[in-house]
């Protein structure tokens, strides 16, 4: 993990919708929480929101852990929910959960698909690439967190399926879904033939099929 994050932090001690809508509206904050780890009790927070809403410019964020200053005091925590306006940039709440060195966190991780532009399947055989998922989830000890997964394309041929389990992972990480069982082995990237040429090649099909004459076919004429 090359990306490092630090992002300050204040405790909360008024709760409820009226307090975070107040927070958001008059002092551009946004109300927050932490939970989990060795620490039994949640903490809310309050964080500024320019300074929040910079840092998820940044894909990293979502994969890291993440430093969180807290009034003298350094908690190392993931990103686990954040809440955003359905129309405006604005980011209403974030969920954050604490991590430790020796127990397996569960995180979202996005996918980068590499040699998209050379993949056997578009560059020779005239293919279209179609994505399944963006991103997947992963279970791995903090240490062992990747920023992202990488699909290589590359060897990838037309009409055929890329799924979770010919993914190359790496060491120490493991995909939840997997662990669900063979049924939970879902498509990723696929590269398909596109639908005009699909379209024009049943139509070149029809087209030589040959048509049959009801004469020729034994039928009798209504012609005397």
């Amino acid at each position: 993990m090359s990306e490092e994050f630090e992002i300050n932090a204040e405790k909360r001690e008024v709760v409820g919708k009226g307090s975070s809508r107040r927070l958001r509206r008059l002092e551009d904050k946004v109300p927050g929480i932490i939970y989990g780890g060795k620490k039994k009790n949640p903490q809310n927070i309050t964080l500024m929101h320019k300074d929040l809403l910079k840092a998820t410019e940044n894909e990293a964020f979502f994969s890291h852990i993440l430093t969180l200053n807290l009034e003298g005091t350094q908690e190392q925590v993931v990103v686990k929910d954040m809440q955003r306006h359905p129309a405006k940039p604005k980011i209403l709440h974030v969920d954050f959960q604490r991590v430790s060195k020796d127990v397996a966190i569960h995180i979202h991780v996005p996918l980068h698909f590499v040699n998209e532009d050379t993949c056997v399947g578009v560059k020779k055989q005239g293919g279209a690439i179609s994505h399944s998922m963006t991103e997947v989830e992963i279970s791995c000890l903090p240490g062992d967190l990747p920023e992202y997964i990488e699909v290589d394309m590359l060897k990838v041929e037309i009409d055929q399926i890329v799924h979770l389990s010919d993914l190359v992972l790496p060491k120490g990480v493991e995909l939840i879904a997997l662990t669900h069982g063979e049924d939970h082995d879902l498509p990723v990237v696929s590269v398909h033939t596109p639908k005009k040429a699909a379209e024009e090649t049943e139509e070149v099909d029809a087209a030589e099929v040959p048509t049959v004459d009801s004469k020729d076919n034994g039928e009798e004429s209504d012609e005397d």
